[in-house]
């Protein structure tokens, strides 16, 4: 595994840490965005495996959908995941009364679990 793939895999721990932190202090709004992001450096991480490197969200998001989701290469549903989950960082950054709670946060960073989880288990089968 490169270097800078492991790099993403740690900050990927780190937002999932950030985000159940968060979550603990009641900012659920902001604990939605780290949840966000956990899943957000997974997709960055197997795209850069891959050779593919992207600056802006929506083209992580699409380039993971072609290369992971579409081929299922691992499960579509980190992909519905990661595009729902981009809607609600952006909808806690920017709006108000956003409906955001501690359920759907929990659910978030599940979800960013599992998906960590099946990342690694793809990537080391790639080594």
């Amino acid at each position: 595994m490169k270097e800078y793939t492991h790099k993403l895999l740690d900050k990927v721990q780190d937002s999932i840490e950030a985000a159940e932190g968060l979550m603990n202090m009641g900012k659920a709004e902001f604990s939605a965005g780290r949840a966000y992001y956990a899943m957000f450096y997974t997709a960055e991480a197997l795209l850069y495996e891959k050779g593919l490197e992207f600056k802006q969200h929506g083209q992580v998001i699409g380039a993971y959908g072609l290369h992971f989701a579409k081929t299922k290469v691992l499960d579509p549903k980190y992909h519905r995941w990661l595009v729902d989950g981009f809607d609600t960082r952006v909808s806690g950054d920017y709006d108000v009364d956003t409906g955001i709670d501690n359920d759907l946060v929990a659910d978030m960073i599940n979800q960013a679990k599992d998906f960590l989880a099946d990342a690694k288990k793809y990537l080391q089968t790639q080594e």
